[in-house]
C-alpha cells in the first residue's frame, strides 16, 4: 500500500534529523539519564525541529527534554510567522480540502485548571514512554506509529448548546470533556478486565508501516474482516474503542498491562469506579510517562475522579474531611513526587482505599441486584461517563454514521452497568439521548428514527417489582426555567431536553424543514413520542404523553402551525416594504405573493405530514394567512376604481392568493374524507366583485385602440407578399398581431371573469376582423367593367366594292375611382389578397382554439374556490347552461367570421377569372380569336399567353387556392370563348367547315386546364365548357332550324330584351339564336336577318382589332351601346311579322305539295 502524505512527510522529517544530529552539527545529545550515544534511543517526532536548529546556532548542546517541551507546546498552537504582532499563522489544514466547516459549536473553555495541568493539547497523546515490559507491546521508528500522528481532539454534540441541558448537578471538581473522556476509557478496561475478558496486547506483534494513527478505526468505507478467535476478535474492537475515544496507544498499553496485574491477583467481579482509579494510582508511576506535565494531568484527574464520588458522603464527615487533604496531596506535584516517600505514598492510598470500601459496603437505597453505594451518590458522574462511551459507536470521521461494529461495541459497554448503575432502560434512555444529540449535530435522519425506538423503547419497558422506576426517579436533574428551578428524574428530563428542542425548531417549521420533510416527519414523531411537558406546584416537570388524536396533542399541534405562521409572515414583513421600493411594486401584490408560497409549502410538504395527528392543520393556517392579508387588503380595495397597473398586480395576486388558500382550507376534507370539518365555508376577498366592472371597462377601451390601428394598417399595406414561404400580406399578420396581443392581456389580467367579459373581448375580435375583411371586399370593383359591350348585329355579307366602313368603337374613359381601383387590382395583388384570406381563415382556427383553451383555464380557476363544497342541483344546472351559452357565442363570433372570409375569398377567386381572361387577356384573347378567319386565327397561337398566366398564378398563390384560382380563370376562359362565338362582331363569321376546327379549338383549352391530370378534374372543366359546346352545336345545325327555333323563342321575348346583361344566356333564347345567325357564313341566315331585321351588312364595319395594348390600361374599347340598342329596340316589332309571313309561306308551300 503506498504510504500517505502525513506518512511521508514523518519519514521525511525523521530522516532529516538524524542526517542533522549524526552531521557533527549538534556536539552532545542529552537527557534526564545521562548523554546520549546512540541516536536509535531518540523518539525524533517530538523533538522541536526549531529547538534543534537554535541549539546549531547557539553552543550545539541538544537536551532531549526541553526539545520534546518545546515540541508538544507549539503543538498546542498554529504555527505563526515570526512578526512583531505575531497574528499571521499558518492553518494547520488546507481550507479548500478541508471542506466544509463543523456544524458543531466549539468546545467551552475549560475554567478551574491550574495552567500546568491543563489537559493535553489537540493533536498531542499522553507521551509515554516507548520501552518493553512484560505484556506491551514496544512503540519505536520501525512500527511507524508515533504520538504525534494521532487524531486531533474532536468535540462531540453532545454539548451542543442549542439543546437544553440534563440539568445533572454540576461537576464540583472542574473535570473536563477530556478527562470524563480518558476515565470512561479506563472504566471499560477495567470492566471487561474483572468480567473475564483478556485485554492485555499481543507481544512482539509488528504493525504494517502503512498503518496510521486511525488504523484501528473501523467503518463502512475500510471494512476489515475480524478474526474467528475471541480474544483477537476483542482486541480488534477494543482497539477501534480506543481510537474512537482519542486514546493514545502507550497510554492504552500501559492501562491494558496494570489492570491485568491487578486482575491477576485479584478475583474476578463487580468492581467500582475509586477500586479502577486507586488501582491505577498505585500501579502506575512517573517513569511511564515521557514528561512530568502528563503525568500530573493524569494524577490530577484520577483525584478529580476520587473527589467528585466521595463529595456526596455527607455522613461522614470527618473522614470526609480527612480525605480532602489526602487528595490534595496527590495533586500537589512538589509534594507527592519530591517530599514523600513511596511507603507515606502508599499511606495515602491505603487511607483512601479504606474509605471507598466503607463506602462501598454500605447498602443500596432501592435492593436492585448490584447496586452499590456509588449508584446513587455519583449518578452524575456515572451518566457523564457512560454517555462518553456510547459516543464511541460513532464514526469519528463521519459523525453521522453509526460504525458497523456498534452492536459489539455496546455489548462491551454493557459490562459497565453495574459499575455505573446503568439500568436496561437507562441505556436506552441514554442511548436516545445521544442519538438525538448527534442528529442535531449532523441533521442525519436515520439517527432520528433510531432515537425514536429507543425513546418508545423507554416508554413501553416494564418493570415487575418498581424497583428500576423508583431508582431512575431519584435521579434528579433540575434547570432554571422562567426564573424557577425545575426538577425531574433522569428519564423527564431527558424527555423535556427533547420536547424543548423540538419545539424550538417545530415552532418554526418553514424555517428549519423546507427542504428536510423527512426530518420534519420524524421530529413531530419524536415530539409526540416524548410527550407534552407541564409544571407542577412544586416546580417539578410533570410530562403528559401525547397520544395521536387527543386533545393535548392537538393543541400542541395547533402551537406548531400558529407559531410557524407567525414566524414566518413576521419575517416578510421585516423586509417588504424594503422589496417593495427596489423592485417598484405594490407591497400587497408582493405580499400576497410570498403568503402564496407559505400556502404552498403547507399545502404541498407540511399539512400533508401534520393530518395524520391533526387534520384541521390546513384549516388553521388557511384562515390565520387569509386574516392576515385580509386586513391590509379592505382598504386597498375601497379606493380602487380603474385598473391600473397596481389594482392589476395586486387584484391578480389576491385572487390567486384566495384560490390557493381555500384548497389549503378544504385540504383535510378532500384527504381525510373529514366533512364535518369544512361545514364552514370559507369566506372569499371581494376580488370578482371590485374586478367586474373595470375589466369592462378596460375592453371597451381597447376595442376603440384596435379598430383604429387596423384602418390604419390597412391603409398603409401595399399587398406585397411578406416571403417566398408567407404569401401573405404584411397587415393580416399585424392585425392579428394586436388580436393576440390584447388576448394574452385580457387572459394575463388573472382576475376573475365570467361570460360578459369572454363576450366582449369576442366582440373586438369580430369587429377589428370583420371591418379588415369589408375594407378588403370593398377595394374590388364589379365585374361588368370588365366585360367588353355587345357589337352591334349584323348579317354576314362579303364586300364587292371598296367603300366607307364604319368604326365599330370609340375609346371611352371609364370612372376615375374605378380606373383607380383597377390599376391596384393587379394579378399579383389579387394573389397576395387571397393568399391574405387564406391566412386568415387559419389565423381564426389558431385564435379560436387559444382563446377556448385560455377560457378553460379561466373558469376552473374561477370555480376552483367552490370545488370542495356541495353544489346544488340549481348550481349544477346553471354551470351547464352557462357552458352551452359560451359555445354558442363563440360559433356565432368566429363561424360568422370564416363565412365572411369564405365568401371573399369567393368574390376574388370571380374577379381574378374575369380579370384575366376579359382585362389581361382582351387583345390576345378575345379580339384575335378567329378574326377574320377561324383557320388564321386558331387557339394554338394564343394558348402560350395562357400558360405564362397560369404559371405566374401558381407561383403566387397559396396551394390550398390553386384550384380554385384556376377554376375560376377556366369558367372565365369558356365564358370568353362563348363570347367569341356570340358577340364576336362583324369580322367573325363561321361556316360549316370551320366547326370542327372550333370543336378541336374547344377541346384544346379544356385540356390545358386539365394539363395530364395535374390540373382541375375533368369532369369540373366538361361541366363548364357544356354551353360553348351547345354554342358549337347551334352552328352545326342547318340554317332554316336555327330559324326556326328562333321563331319557336320569339315568343317569350319580353320587354326586359334590350335590358339584357352577360352571363344570362341560355341555349334556347332568342338572344343566343340571333347571335348565332348573325355570325353564320350563310346566305339563307343573311336574307333572313336582313329582310326580316333589317340588320345591317358585317361588310359595312371596320373591327380590325387595337395593336397590343397594355394589359393595365386604364381604357376599356367599349362599343358604343347606341348601335346594338337601336336594333334591338327593333327586334319586338319586327319579329311577330316575321313570324307571320314564315308561317305563310310554309302553308304555301304544304299546299303547292
Amino acid at each position: 500500500m503506498e504510504p500517505s502524505l502525513l506518512q511521508r512527510y514523518c519519514r521525511d522529517r525523521r530522516n532529516l534529523l538524524d542526517f542533522i544530529l549524526s552531521s557533527g552539527l549538534i556536539k552532545e545529545v542529552r537527557s534526564p539519564s545521562g548523554p546520549i550515544t546512540s541516536m536509535s534511543d531518540i523518539d525524533f517526532d517530538v523533538l522541536s525541529t526549531d529547538y534543534v536548529l537554535q541549539c546549531i546556532q547557539s553552543d550545539g548542546v541538544l537536551d532531549i527534554s526541553k526539545a520534546t517541551k518545546r515540541y508538544h507546546d507549539e503543538s498546542a498552537f498554529p504555527v505563526t510567522i515570526h512578526s512583531q504582532l505575531g497574528d499571521t499563522y499558518f492553518l494547520l489544514s488546507d481550507p479548500t480540502s478541508a471542506g466544509s466547516p463543523p456544524r458543531r459549536e466549539p468546545p467551552p473553555i475549560e475554567v478551574n485548571r491550574a495552567k500546568n495541568f491543563a489537559s493535553c493539547p489537540a493533536g498531542v497523546l499522553d507521551p509515554l514512554v516507548g520501552r518493553k515490559t512484560q505484556n506491551v507491546v514496544v512503540f519505536g521508528d520501525e512500527y511507524g506509529v508515533k504520538y504525534t500522528n494521532s487524531p486531533p481532539t474532536i468535540s462531540k454534540p453532545g454539548k451542543n448548546l442549542t439543546i437544553p441541558s440534563l440539568g445533572l448537578p454540576s461537576l464540583t471538581t472542574g473535570l473536563s470533556d477530556d478527562d470524563l473522556r480518558e476515565s470512561a476509557y479506563e472504566i471499560l478496561l477495567a470492566s471487561m478486565v474483572f468480567s473475564g475478558v483478556e485485554v492485555h496486547s499481543f507481544e512482539d506483534k509488528k504493525k504494517e508501516k502503512s498503518s496510521k494513527f486511525l488504523s484501528g478505526l473501523k467503518s463502512k468505507r475500510d471494512k476489515r474482516h475480524l478474526r474467528s478467535q475471541s480474544p483477537e476478535k476483542h482486541s480488534e474492537i477494543i482497539d477501534i474503542i480506543r481510537a474512537q475515544m482519542q486514546i493514545s496507544e502507550a497510554m492504552d498499553a500501559c492501562v491494558r498491562q496494570r489492570l491485568m496485574q491487578f486482575a491477576s491477583r485479584t478475583a474476578f467481579g463487580q468492581v467500582d469506579v475509586p477500586q479502577i482509579s486507586l488501582m491505577l494510582l498505585n500501579g502506575i508511576s512517573k517513569s511511564d510517562f515521557l514528561n512530568e506535565r502528563s503525568y500530573m494531568q493524569w494524577r490530577k484527574r484520577q483525584a478529580g475522579i476520587l473527589e467528585e464520588l466521595f463529595s456526596s458522603a455527607n455522613h461522614i464527615t470527618t473522614e470526609q474531611q480527612t480525605i480532602g487533604i489526602l487528595l490534595a496531596k496527590i495533586r500537589n506535584a512538589n509534594e507527592w513526587d519530591i517530599i514523600m516517600s513511596p511507603s507515606e505514598r502508599a499511606e495515602v492510598l491505603s487511607a483512601i482505599r479504606q474509605f471507598a470500601s466503607i463506602l462501598s459496603s454500605l447498602p443500596g437505597k432501592f435492593g436492585i441486584h448490584g447496586e452499590t453505594y456509588y449508584w446513587t451518590a455519583g449518578y452524575h458522574l456515572n451518566i457523564r461517563l457512560y454517555e462518553k462511551l456510547i459516543f464511541g459507536v460513532f464514526d469519528i470521521l463521519e459523525e453521522s454514521q453509526l460504525l458497523e461494529e456498534a452492536d459489539e461495541i455496546l455489548k462491551l459497554i454493557k459490562l459497565t452497568w453495574s459499575t455505573l448503575g446503568i439500568t436496561q432502560k437507562m441505556h436506552n434512555a441514554l442511548f436516545g439521548w445521544v442519538l438525538f444529540q448527534q442528529f442535531v449535530g449532523t441533521d442525519e435522519p436515520i439517527l432520528l428514527d433510531n432515537a425514536i425506538l429507543e425513546m418508545q423503547k423507554v416508554l413501553s419497558a416494564e418493570d415487575n417489582n418498581g424497583k428500576e422506576e423508583q431508582y431512575i426517579n431519584s435521579l434528579m436533574c433540575s434547570t432554571v426555567c422562567n426564573g424557577s428551578e425545575i426538577k425531574s428524574s433522569l428519564v423527564q428530563a431527558l424527555f423535556w431536553s427533547m420536547s424543548i428542542w423540538c419545539d424550538s425548531k417545530l415552532q418554526d417549521y418553514h424555517l428549519h424543514f423546507i427542504k428536510k420533510l423527512g426530518c420534519f416527519r420524524r421530529l413531530m414523531t419524536i415530539a409526540l413520542v416524548v410527550g407534552t411537558y407541564n409544571y407542577g406546584e412544586c416546580g417539578e416537570i410533570k410530562l403528559t404523553k401525547s397520544d395521536t388524536l387527543n386533545e393535548i396533542a392537538a393543541k400542541k399541534l395547533r402551537t406548531y402551525v400558529e407559531k410557524s405562521i407567525e414566524a414566518a409572515l413576521s419575517r416578510i414583513m421585516d423586509t417588504i416594504d424594503l422589496e417593495s421600493k427596489i423592485e417598484r411594486t405594490h407591497p400587497l401584490s408582493l405580499l400576497a405573493n410570498e403568503l402564496r408560497l407559505i400556502v404552498e409549502r403547507e399545502l404541498n410538504i407540511f399539512c400533508p405530514v401534520l393530518h395524520h395527528w391533526y387534520p384541521e392543520a390546513g384549516m388553521v393556517s388557511a384562515t390565520l394567512l387569509h386574516q392576515f392579508y385580509g386586513e391590509r387588503l379592505k382598504p386597498f380595495l375601497k379606493g380602487v376604481s380603474c385598473l391600473s397597473e397596481d389594482v392589476r398586480l395586486v387584484l391578480s395576486a389576491a385572487d390567486m392568493l384566495d384560490h390557493d388558500l381555500t384548497q389549503l382550507y378544504y385540504s383535510a376534507c378532500d384527504e381525510n374524507g373529514l366533512h364535518s370539518l369544512c361545514s364552514q365555508k370559507f369566506d372569499h376577498y371581494q376580488i370578482e366583485e371590485v374586478s367586474r366592472p373595470i375589466i369592462l371597462d378596460w375592453v371597451v377601451a381597447q376595442n376603440a385602440r384596435i379598430l383604429e390601428w387596423t384602418g390604419r394598417v390597412f391603409d398603409l399595406e401595399g399587398w406585397e407578399p411578406l416571403s417566398h414561404q408567407q404569401k401573405q400580406a404584411a397587415s393580416a399578420v399585424e392585425v392579428f398581431r394586436i388580436i393576440e396581443e390584447t388576448v394574452d392581456q385580457f387572459f394575463g389580467l388573472n382576475l376573475p371573469m365570467d361570460i360578459t367579459h369572454l363576450q366582449a373581448l369576442l366582440s373586438i375580435i369580430f369587429h377589428t376582423l370583420d371591418a379588415y375583411l369589408l375594407k378588403l371586399v370593398n377595394q374590388l370593383v364589379e365585374k361588368y367593367h370588365l366585360y367588353p359591350s355587345a357589337p352591334p348585329l349584323t348579317h354576314y355579307k362579303e364586300a364587292v366594292f371598296p367603300i366607307i366602313k364604319k368604326k365599330l368603337a370609340d375609346c371611352v374613359l371609364l370612372e376615375e375611382q374605378v380606373n383607380a381601383k383597377l390599376n391596384e387590382l393587379t394579378l399579383s395583388k389579387l394573389c397576395v389578397r387571397l393568399n391574405t384570406l387564406q391566412y386568415i381563415q387559419k389565423q381564426i382556427g389558431i385564435l379560436e382554439d387559444g382563446i377556448r383553451k385560455s377560457w378553460a383555464l379561466v373558469k376552473p380557476s374561477e370555480n376552483r374556490r367552490w370545488s370542495n363544497e356541495k353544489l346544488s342541483e340549481t348550481l349544477e344546472r346553471d354551470v351547464l347552461m352557462s357552458n352551452e351559452s359560451i359555445d354558442e357565442l363563440f360559433v356565432a363570433t368566429f363561424d360568422n367570421i370564416k363565412d365572411s372570409a369564405t365568401d371573399a375569398i369567393r368574390k376574388i377567386c370571380d374577379f381574378t377569372g374575369a380579370r384575366v381572361v376579359f382585362w389581361d387577356l382582351r387583345d390576345s384573347f378575345l379580339f384575335r380569336l378567329y378574326h377574320g378567319s377561324v383557320e388564321g386565327a386558331r387557339l394554338d397561337s394564343i394558348l402560350p399567353h395562357f400558360d405564362t398566366v397560369l404559371n405566374h398564378i401558381c407561383g403566387l398563390i397559396d396551394d390550398n387556392l390553386r384550384d380554385r384560382v384556376v377554376s375560376s380563370i377556366c369558367s372565365a376562359s369558356l365564358e370568353g370563348y362563348a363570347w367569341v362565338l356570340l358577340d364576336g362582331g362583324p369580322s367573325r363569321a363561321f361556316s360549316d367547315s370551320d366547326i370542327t376546327m372550333m370543336e378541336d379549338d374547344l377541346n384544346m383549352l379544356k385540356d390545358i386546364f386539365v394539363a395530364d391530370g395535374e390540373g382541375l378534374p375533368r369532369s369540373l372543366v366538361e361541366v363548364e365548357a357544356k354551353f360553348a359546346h351547345q354554342i358549337l352545336s347551334l352552328f352545326s345545325l342547318q340554317t332554316q332550324s336555327v330559324i326556326q327555333m328562333l321563331m319557336t323563342a320569339s315568343k317569350h321575348i319580353s320587354t326586359g330584351l334590350d335590358l339584357h346583361k352577360h352571363g344570362q344566356r341560355c341555349l334556347g333564347d332568342a338572344h343566343t339564336l340571333i347571335r348565332v345567325l348573325c355570325h353564320k357564313k350563310d346566305i339563307e341566315a343573311s336574307k333572313f336577318l336582313k329582310k326580316q331585321y333589317q340588320l345591317p351588312a358585317s361588310s359595312e364595319y371596320d373591327d380590325t382589332p387595337l395593336k397590343e395594348s397594355s394589359l393595365s390600361s386604364p381604357l376599356l374599347t367599349d362599343v358604343k351601346r347606341s348601335a346594338s340598342l337601336s336594333s334591338f329596340k327593333s327586334i319586338k316589332r319586327k319579329f311577330q311579322g316575321a313570324r307571320s309571313e314564315i308561317r305563310h309561306a310554309t302553308l304555301l308551300e304544304d299546299g303547292t305539295m
